[in-house]
Parts: C-alpha cells; sequence; structure tokens
C-alpha cells in the first residue's frame, strides 16, 4: 500500500468517526469543534495575512477579547470576525440550510466587515456584497465579470445543492475551486471559500478540514490546476491530505 492509500484510508476512517457524533444542536458543534475552530481561525486567515498570531486568536474564541493588543486594527478585525463569523453559522448548520448566494454573502460579511480599505469603498465595493467591478486575480487572471457573477455563483450553487451523491469531499472541492475561479467578492474570497467549504461538508456529516497556512504553495497549485484545465484530482488529493493532517492535530 503507497502513501496515497494510507492516506485516504486514513482520511475515511476519520469520516466514519466523525458521523458517530452527530450534530443535533449548537452545543454539538461547540463541543465538536472546540479545538478545531481555533486551528481552521488562525490558518485560513493567515494564508491571506501573515501577521494573524495564534494567541491572539486563541484569546478571541476563549475570552472574546484581546488585552493590550499592539497589532494593526485590520489584522485585529479579520481575527475578531472569523469568531463572529463562527457563532453566525452555527444556527445554520444544526438546521443544514442548503448554500445560497445570500447565505454566502452573510458569511462575507460576517469575515470581512470593517476590513475593505478606503480603494474598494471607493468604487463602491461593500462587504456582504457582490463585486460591482472586474477583479482579475491569480496567476491566470481569473474571475468572472461582475455582471455573470450571480448568474455564474447561482449555476454552481445549483449543481451542489441537488447532489445526491456520497462522494461528498469530490463535491466540496468542486464547489471551492468554482468558487475561488468565480471570485464574486472584490476581496476575502480565500476566506469566505474555504469558510464555505467546511459549511458544505458539515451540513453533509462530514469533518471540516483545515488548510494549514504551512502548505498553501501546494494549496494555490491545485487551484491553479483547475483554473488551467478543470483538473480537479489535486485539489482532491490536497484536501484529502490535509483533513487527514487536520485530525491528527485536533
Amino acid at each position: 500500500m503507497d502513501n496515497a492509500d494510507k492516506v485516504q484510508m486514513n482520511y475515511m476512517s476519520i469520516v466514519e468517526e466523525w458521523q458517530l457524533q452527530p450534530i443535533k444542536d449548537i452545543s454539538d458543534i461547540d463541543l465538536i469543534l472546540h479545538d478545531f475552530r481555533v486551528l481552521f481561525a488562525y490558518n485560513s486567515g493567515r494564508i491571506e495575512n501573515e501577521n494573524f498570531n495564534y494567541n491572539d486568536i486563541c484569546s478571541i474564541f476563549e475570552n472574546g477579547e484581546l488585552s493590550g493588543y499592539a497589532g494593526d486594527v485590520l489584522t485585529l478585525n479579520e481575527q475578531r470576525n472569523q469568531k463572529d463569523c463562527y457563532e453566525a453559522l452555527k444556527p445554520y448548520i444544526v438546521k443544514r440550510q442548503p448554500l445560497s448566494v445570500d447565505l454566502l454573502k452573510k458569511m462575507h460579511f460576517a469575515l470581512c466587515k470593517d476590513t475593505y480599505d478606503e480603494n474598494r469603498l471607493s468604487k463602491g465595493e461593500q462587504p456582504g456584497e457582490l463585486k460591482k467591478n472586474n477583479y482579475g486575480v491569480g496567476y491566470l487572471d481569473v474571475g468572472s465579470y461582475a455582471s455573470e457573477v450571480v448568474g455564474d455563483l447561482t449555476e454552481v450553487l445549483e449543481d451542489i445543492n441537488s447532489y445526491t451523491g456520497d462522494r461528498i469531499l469530490d463535491a466540496a472541492a468542486y464547489l471551492h475551486a468554482c468558487f475561488e475561479n468565480i471570485h464574486p467578492f472584490a476581496d476575502g474570497n480565500g476566506v469566505v471559500g474555504r469558510t464555505m467549504m467546511n459549511y458544505y461538508l458539515m451540513i453533509h456529516d462530514h469533518p471540516p478540514i483545515v488548510v494549514f497556512d504551512e502548505d498553501k504553495k501546494l494549496y494555490y497549485h491545485a487551484l491553479e490546476a483547475f483554473d488551467r484545465s478543470e483538473e480537479l484530482e489535486p485539489l482532491l488529493t490536497f484536501l484529502t491530505s490535509q483533513g487527514e493532517k487536520t485530525w491528527g492535530r485536533v
């Protein structure tokens, strides 16, 4: 058995163990995700903002505040927003609320409020709203035109919400890759996309996954493979390994 097979087997065991403790109410979420939520918030935020501090994130989640903070205001807001988004999504997870454009807007507002710079604001961009201008991002300059975002995003969400198979991680990888390719918001697409992916996993009884900051080059390469040729396997392989790594650390 090669290493890839071992990773796959370990991941499937993690899924099976997760499904033995179903989420029935908000208290279940807090219990099951107590350690995960900090690990995810730190790594997901740090992928785009290297100033994220693990101890600060811990304090925010455990105490709801920071004392003696000496960092920049943007980082403080982004770190606070991680907890706000976590709290805001818990009722939706319990209800197994399907993903929608409106729900993605709520995620974006929770994660990005008070973080847009004057340049974005001067162009009419706002947290919680789809982009109003065209932005090319990444090596391949991807991103839907602003006028096409609603249609492109709605199409992907309809595909995902109608899926009834059991290859949930495959569907989550596809959702995340498509979302990042569309790039529906003026900023914050990465952190929203990773949150959205985990939301989808949890409402389908699969464990959420940390994309570790230390592995972000592999992450970007996997997303780029999808942008180049709609090849999903690199991202699926990457997420499987990250899932194994996540629950080996939590």
